[in-house]
């Protein structure tokens, strides 16, 4: 019986989930009431109660489970980069990632999104970068080049989200690769 109601939960989860989603793709998250999200979802505001103080609560916790699957992602792909695992790598699997959580990720980085969500992961991201830049380039010099690749990554992203039909993600990853490895040939 306990897996019925996990997977009903999981169920009424991922349907409110959505529904915030479609209601963020038109207004700010300030401007959403838990009866609008709720009706949109055809769940009871007591459900919503149980498992939500609110709906930043909502919006909070699906920002935590992107960023659990997103680090566990980094986690395996950039422990042992010595062991194979290239930057090429590393993109795919993040490409990945974005096109299974394409409409969360497009609207947290789109005008109704959550500026905070994009500066959390542009923390994380710089973390895992500043570590690999650090041992090939003085501090300075890696400091500056850090921002550079996160806002290029980041903007990368953002197009690439916004596209209807959007290139397969070991095209967007072979597209930054050649990016980060090969330099713009600006000269």
């Amino acid at each position: 019986m306990a897996e019925k109601t996990d997977r009903r939960i999981r169920r009424t989860k991922a349907i409110l989930s959505r529904s915030l989603i479609q209601l963020m793709e038109e207004k700010e998250i300030r401007d959403i009431s838990v009866k609008e999200l709720t009706d949109l979802a055809d769940i009871n505001r007591g459900t919503f109660y149980l498992h939500y103080n609110d709906i930043y609560d909502l919006l909070a916790q699906m920002e935590d489970e992107l960023f659990v699957e997103f680090n566990e992602i980094l986690d395996r792909t950039m422990k042992d980069r010595s062991g194979g695992h290239s930057a090429k790598v590393v993109l795919v699997e993040i490409f990945y990632f974005l096109e299974r959580h394409r409409e969360l990720a497009k609207m947290m980085t789109g005008p109704h999104g959550d500026f905070s969500f994009v500066n959390r992961l542009k923390n994380l991201v710089g973390k895992r970068i500043y570590g690999i830049l650090s041992s090939k380039h003085g501090d300075c010099e890696c400091l500056y080049m850090e921002a550079f690749v996160i806002a290029g990554c980041v903007g990368v992203i953002e197009a690439w989200l916004k596209q209807p039909k959007p290139a397969a993600p070991e095209e967007m990853a072979a597209i930054c690769s050649n990016i980060l490895t090969e330099g713009l040939g600006l000269e």
